[in-house]
C-alpha cells in the first residue's frame, strides 16, 4: 500500500463524536464527490468513489449521524479490470432532505443554498470542525507522496472557488497552501515537510506523522553525513592540490638556482615538503624546531611560490 494509502486508510477509521464534527465531514465528502440525481421522479443523494476506506466511511457517517442507512454498489469498468467504482446512495426522501439541511445544501422550504465553495462557512466555523472536514475532504481528493522520495501534498478542487476556500481553512492552521492549475482542475498542495507533518496532525493521522518524522530524520542524518563527507572532500583536494603545487615550485627552485641561496627558514621548511609531500601544514609546523604554527607554514610556502614565480618570469615562462 502507498504511503498515501496508508494515510487514508488511518483516516478512514477516525470518528468523532460530536455532532457537528460528523456533519462538516459529511459536508466535505458531499462537496467534493457527492451528487444529487434523480431516480423515477424522486432524488437520490448518491458519492462516487474508487476509494473504499472512503465509501466505508460515509457508510459509517451516515449511520451514525443520521441514523441513516445507505445502499453500497460496486461498478466494475469492463475496460480497466483493476477499477471499481463505489457507489453509495441514499434514496428515501426524508433521509436525502435532512442530509441535505444539514449540510446546509437546502432550506426548510426545500431550497437550494449550495456554497459556491466546498462547505458553508457555518459548518466550519469551530477549529475541531475544520480538521474534520479537512480529513474528509483529503479521502475524497487528497494525495501524499512517498516521503523517501519527495514532499508533496495536494487536494485537486474542481473548481476556483472550491481551491479557494480550502487555502483559506488549510491556513487557518498557520500553514502556507498554495494553488497551481492542472488541466482543469484547481490543485491545493503544500511542499515542506514540516507543514505536511503539520496538515497530518491536523487530520488526526498520527501513525502516518510518526511514519514521516522518522523518514525525515533519516534523511537530514544522511544529507548531514553527506555534507560532511563532501566538505570534507573538497578540504582533501584543496591540501593535496596546494601540496603538488608547492613541490613543483620547490623542484623548480632546486633546478634554477638550489636552496643555498634561500634563507635557513624557507631551506628548512622546502626539504621537509619534499619529505612529507601529503602531510597537513599544521603537521609540517610541528617538525620544524621550534615548532612554527600553521599560519608560519603557510606563509613560508607562500614565499617560496613567489620565489619561484619570479624565475620563471626571468626565464621567460
Amino acid at each position: 500500500m502507498s504511503f498515501s494509502g496508508q494515510v487514508k486508510e488511518e483516516l478512514s477509521r477516525q470518528f468523532k463524536k460530536s455532532r457537528h464534527c460528523q456533519i462538516a465531514e459529511v459536508a466535505a465528502i458531499l462537496g467534493f464527490a457527492g451528487k444529487i440525481e434523480g431516480q423515477n421522479g424522486e432524488e437520490a443523494l448518491r458519492v462516487y468513489t474508487e476509494n473504499l476506506p472512503l465509501a466505508r466511511k460515509y457508510f459509517l457517517l451516515l449511520k451514525d449521524t443520521f441514523q441513516v442507512t445507505a445502499s453500497i454498489a460496486v461498478r466494475q469498468n469492463i475496460y480497466l479490470n483493476k477499477s471499481r467504482t463505489f457507489i453509495v446512495s441514499v434514496s428515501e426522501p426524508a433521509a436525502v432532505e435532512r442530509i441535505l439541511q444539514a449540510v446546509k445544501w437546502r432550506d426548510g422550504k426545500k431550497g437550494d443554498i449550495r456554497p459556491c465553495g466546498v462547505v458553508s462557512q457555518r459548518l466550519v466555523q469551530s477549529q475541531c470542525c475544520r480538521r474534520s472536514f479537512l480529513r474528509g475532504a483529503f479521502l475524497c481528493a487528497g494525495s501524499v507522496s512517498d516521503p523517501e522520495k519527495s514532499y508533496h501534498f495536494e487536494i485537486i478542487c474542481t473548481t476556483e472557488e472550491k481551491a479557494k476556500q480550502l487555502i483559506e481553512i488549510i491556513n487557518s492552521f498557520s500553514m502556507d497552501a498554495k494553488i497551481v492549475i492542472r488541466k482543469k482542475s484547481y490543485v491545493v498542495y503544500l511542499k515542506e515537510g514540516a507543514q505536511i507533518v503539520d496538515m497530518l496532525n491536523v487530520m488526526g493521522a498520527h501513525v502516518a506523522l510518526m511514519d514521516l518524522e522518522n523518514i525525515r530524520i533519516l534523511k537530514e542524518m544522511r544529507n548531514s553525513v553527506n555534507r560532511k563527507v563532501n566538505c570534507e572532500t573538497a578540504n582533501i583536494n584543496k591540501t593535496v592540490g596546494a601540496a603538488i603545487r608547492q613541490v613543483r615550485d620547490i623542484k623548480y627552485i632546486i633546478d634554477t638556482m638550489g636552496l643555498a641561496g634561500l634563507a635557513d627558514n624557507l631551506q628548512e621548511i622546502a626539504l621537509l615538503r619534499l619529505q612529507y609531500p601529503e602531510a597537513a601544514l599544521k603537521e609540517l609546523g610541528e617538525m620544524l624546531d621550534p615548532p612554527v604554527g600553521k599560519s608560519g607554514v603557510n606563509h613560508r610556502l607562500r614565499k617560496l611560490c613567489e620565489i619561484a614565480e619570479e624565475l620563471r618570469k626571468k626565464d621567460g615562462m
